[in-house]
């Protein structure tokens, strides 16, 4: 069974968002990593990109596939994970922890079309 945290947001290409004042950390779920398999590679955009919405920001890499990567919010990136582009496998050790990107929102009303755990713990059949 995933692990699914509460008080995130999730979307429907499995990424989740966590709220920090105007600031969206994302990563890509539990789920999602358990069906990548072993990660190899995680493809990031820069810092001061422009993301949007629903939108490619990255790829996930696996010995499997590989995986866009699609941002629930709009807005500018102000970090991302350096961590992973030596230790991608971080993201399948613990996918909550190893965010990938940060994005200073452009528009927080974005995250109302997103789903909550429970919505999204029904969305992938648990």
């Amino acid at each position: 069974m995933s692990k699914i945290i509460e008080g995130l947001k999730y979307s429907e290409s499995h990424e989740w968002v966590k709220v920090e004042g105007s600031v969206a950390i994302i990563g890509v779920t539990d789920y999602a990593q358990a069906e990548m398999g072993d990660i190899t590679y995680v493809d990031m955009p820069d810092v001061d990109d422009e993301v949007t919405a629903g939108e490619e920001f990255g790829a996930l890499e696996s010995v499997k596939a590989a995986s866009d990567l699609y941002s629930p919010v709009s807005g500018k990136v102000v970090a991302v994970n350096e961590e992973l582009d030596d230790a991608p496998e971080k993201v399948n050790e613990d996918a909550f922890e190893n965010w990938i990107i940060k994005v200073e929102m452009s528009d927080p009303s974005e995250l109302d079309a997103l789903m909550d755990a429970a919505a999204y713990k029904a969305q992938i059949g648990e």
